[in-house]
């Protein structure tokens, strides 16, 4: 059991390793969003480089980076600690990506993703908060924040055994913000449609 988590692990790191921002702007024919836009390879950026399909489907690869890694791991009868290690890994591979010069973004999509196997219910949870935070405020960032900090709350509520592993992930996003909480807090950070402003 301890080789196959650390395969997991270590596959995780490389699954987060590819960016999905850069492969997708390359595919359209866009500006390198590491450094351009607000230099953060992510979803929020590529969307304001080439609009809605590439920034979706960003997304949705940046997501699955973080789903397929602990899902796997989970059908294979891996503790659900070790599936927070492995969510954190694929994280980390975004944020760090060995292929990419270790450049990478903040790991929001992946994190999501990584969470998406506890169950609908949560999944649920965590796209309505995030969704209705950006509705109210428009700071993508904020959205983020707001989302995995509250998701060790949903998941306590929901499956408590996944509550450890799950606030891992929160602390290590969180962490990945601190930037964007001082621009928040002096009134500094860029909405979604800005055009001027440091988004993300």
């Amino acid at each position: 059991m301890t080789a196959l988590i650390i395969l997991m692990i270590a596959l995780a790191y490389l699954a987060g390793s590819v960016s999905s921002a850069v492969l997708v702007c390359r595919l359209f024919s866009l500006p390198d969003p590491r450094t351009q836009g607000s230099g953060n390879p992510g979803a929020t950026n590529v969307y304001r480089l080439g609009g809605r399909f590439p920034a979706i489907l960003t997304l949705v690869c940046d997501v699955l980076k973080g789903t397929i890694p602990v899902w796997g791991s989970y059908f294979l009868g891996i503790e659900p600690f070790y599936l927070g290690i492995i969510a954190i890994a694929a994280c980390l591979g975004h944020i760090y990506p060995l292929f990419f010069g270790f450049k990478g973004g903040k790991a929001v999509a992946t994190a999501l993703g990584a969470m998406l196997p506890i169950g609908l219910d949560l999944s649920g949870l965590l796209i309505l908060t995030w969704i209705a935070t950006v509705f109210i405020s428009g700071y993508s960032s904020l959205a983020a924040l707001v989302t995995v900090g509250l998701a060790p709350v949903f998941t306590w509520f929901i499956k408590p055994l996944y509550t450890i592993p799950v606030t891992m992930l929160a602390i290590l996003i969180i962490g990945r913000h601190r930037s964007n909480i001082v621009r928040l807090i002096k009134g500094k950070e860029g909405r979604i449609w800005d055009k001027g402003k440091t988004l993300e």
